[in-house]
């Protein structure tokens, strides 16, 4: 048995050890520890460890250390580490910090973090800042005061403010304050011909209110790309207006006409009301004479001339109308 265990040790002693090596390997990078002693980085085993204990990936921390080491910058494990935990994307503010190095462009590890952490991309504001970014705005329409549209489309060209990133407003502000100043200076304009003529105006009027203030970017030029015409506006509320007038004018006179026909209606009834008012008093006039005749008032005598003074006045109408009826008709055949 004790030969047997001898020969069996070794491998067992073997097996230990290149468990530990795996262990070891797997929970220290020593790897990455070579690559930094390589590079210059001095960077401790136990400094790995710990990154390993705190839960931060070594390579996300060592590799941009290696980075910025040989670029020149002054950062340590500590400062890359505090932004690993804190969110922020280490590799690109040290690439931002490598860019404006390069650039001549004074940016801070702290300035550069606290853009990160902002939200904002730190490389691109500094790329920004060396190669100006043209923003282009959709066609801004404007009304000149002889009520033509005039619809202008600008380009403007911005370079990041790194100082304003932290709090300072987007691309999106800058549009809508141009915007503002474009509708204002075609709104200012006498005709659209001046602005036709002079679009240059617009865009110094513009630049002249310093539209970047409290924005993350420095405006550095607007430009009028194209200027079109639109409809005529103010042709159209005159169109718009006179309608409107037409409709109250119907309105106004649809009512006349309606008390006018009202009042006929009214003055109808009435003339029926008369009419029937005389056929009940001309229905008393036959009760009145019999009355008369009974009473002795009236003798058969003046009744009968009543009668035959009735049946001249008949007659005469009878011979009036006849006479009047041939007069048309003579004119009718003149």
């Amino acid at each position: 048995m004790g030969l047997e265990f001898g020969q069996i040790a070794p491998i067992i002693l073997v097996a230990i050890i290149l468990i530990a090596l795996v262990v070891l390997f797997t929970f220290v990078p020593v790897a990455l520890w070579i690559s930094a002693l390589a590079a210059g980085v001095k960077v401790g085993l136990f400094t790995l460890v710990g990154m390993r204990l705190r839960r931060v990936i070594p390579s996300r921390v060592i590799n941009p250390l290696i980075k910025a080491y040989k670029a020149g910058l002054d950062v340590n494990t500590n400062q890359l580490e505090s932004h690993y935990l804190a969110g922020g994307n280490v590799d690109r503010v040290v690439n931002a910090l490598i860019a404006a190095h390069r650039a001549n462009i004074n940016l801070s590890f702290e300035r550069g973090a606290a853009i990160d952490l902002a939200g904002r991309n730190v490389l691109e504001a500094v790329q920004m800042s060396v190669n100006p970014k043209v923003i282009e705005t959709p066609f801004i329409a404007g009304i000149a005061m002889d009520g033509i549209e005039v619809k202008a489309l600008a380009r403007i060209t911005v370079r990041a403010n790194i100082d304003r990133l932290v709090g300072g407003a987007g691309e999106e502000t800058v549009i809508a304050r141009v915007g503002e100043g474009v509708v204002s200076t075609i709104g200012s304009s006498k005709t659209h011909k001046q602005v036709l003529e002079n679009p240059d105006s617009i865009s110094h009027t513009v630049l002249a209110k310093g539209l970047d203030s409290g924005t993350a970017f420095e405006i550095l030029s607007i430009d009028i790309a194209d200027v079109d015409i639109g409809k005529n506006i103010g042709a159209m509320l005159q169109t718009d207006q006179a309608q409107a007038d037409k409709n109250i004018a119907q309105a106004k006179a649809e009512e006349r006409r309606a008390m006018a026909v009202a009042l006929e209606q009214e003055m109808t009834a009435k003339v029926e009301e008369m009419r029937a008012r005389v056929v009940e008093a001309e229905a008393d006039v036959p009760k009145a004479l019999a009355e008369a005749l009974r009473s002795g008032n009236m003798g058969v005598m003046d009744y009968m001339n009543y009668k035959n003074i009735n049946a001249d006045t008949d007659m005469r109408d009878t011979i009036g109308k006849v006479s009047k009826k041939d007069h048309d008709h003579d004119e009718d055949k003149k």
